[in-house]
């Protein structure tokens, strides 16, 4: 359920809004590049009260960051943090080995299920409480 559209100042870059399916964050901006160094690169940024998650600007930064570095171990995703100090979740292909065209289609549709990662870092963003575990 995501359009994508190329960026006009990267020709090698797609971004795509992803709002179906997703409770936590208000939705989430996918973007893909690929790189000069043959890979192709997923960075999902949730967009959050109007905004990215910044670490500069969240309640509780060492708490927040702590908190992806062990989703880090666990997420099928792993969690970073780009230059300007906004959070995203990513995967990134090499294509030594051919285009992985089944494996991005997993990663696709695996996007969604980043954003209960959201709620669990309510707490940390804002204050507010993490949702109920089910």
């Amino acid at each position: 359920h995501i359009t994508f559209r190329q960026y006009e100042k990267r020709p090698f870059e797609f971004l795509g809004m992803l709002k179906e399916g997703v409770t936590q964050a208000e939705s989430l901006e996918v973007v893909i590049a690929v790189t000069p160094n043959q890979t192709i690169k997923f960075r999902i940024f949730p967009r959050y009260k109007n905004g990215y998650i910044n670490v500069d600007n969240v309640k509780n930064s060492a708490g927040l960051m702590r908190q992806m570095l062990r989703l880090n171990d666990s997420a099928f995703f792993f969690w970073g943090v780009d230059p300007s100090g906004d959070i995203f979740t990513g995967y990134t292909f090499t294509l030594e080995s051919g285009f992985p065209e089944e494996s991005i289609k997993i990663v696709l549709k695996s996007i969604v299920n980043s954003d209960r990662f959201i709620g669990e870092m309510k707490p940390m963003i804002d204050g507010s409480g993490a949702p109920a575990s089910k």
